[in-house]
């Protein structure tokens, strides 16, 4: 076998830190469910956005006697990445504010997932926005301060 096809195997069989699949980016967490939440919400607040709503959704399944794993979302924006965004095409305001979920899989890992902007985008007809860009390098920045050593 050739040092190339060698060197392609090892790397398919290493997993993605990061991955994106059906308009979703997920990248996994160094830290337990609720330290990550704790971490992107500061780092949202830091670049001024506004925290609109912490859901536990684990919190609700206990609530009616279920059990769930760790899964929280988070609601949180500004009008300064939004509305430019809105006006490249209205609709892409049922997307926004913009989430993000944290959850903890059946083997213990922790995932941060959020809607990829460029996704967002095409979704609404708007692929050609100037500000998708902008929204997905802070996105990239949000997810990074939350998830990393």
């Amino acid at each position: 076998m050739s040092i190339r096809k060698r060197l392609l195997a090892v790397i398919l069989c290493i997993p993605p830190l990061a991955h994106a699949a059906d308009g979703l980016i997920v990248v996994e967490s160094s830290h337990p469910p609720a330290a990550t939440m704790d971490r992107l919400e500061a780092a949202a607040t830091a670049k001024g956005m506004k925290v609109f709503a912490r859901i536990d959704h684990a919190a609700g399944a206990r609530s009616i006697g279920s059990e769930m794993r760790p899964t929280e979302l988070l609601i949180f924006g500004n009008p300064k990445g939004g509305t430019p965004f809105m006006a490249c095409a209205q609709t892409v305001a049922i997307d926004l504010p913009l989430k993000a979920l944290v959850w903890q899989d059946e083997a213990g890992k922790v995932w941060l997932g959020y809607n990829d902007p460029v996704w967002i985008a095409a979704r609404h007809d708007a692929g050609d926005c100037p500000v998708v860009g902008n929204v997905a390098g802070a996105l990239k920045a949000l997810a990074t301060a939350a998830t990393a050593p």
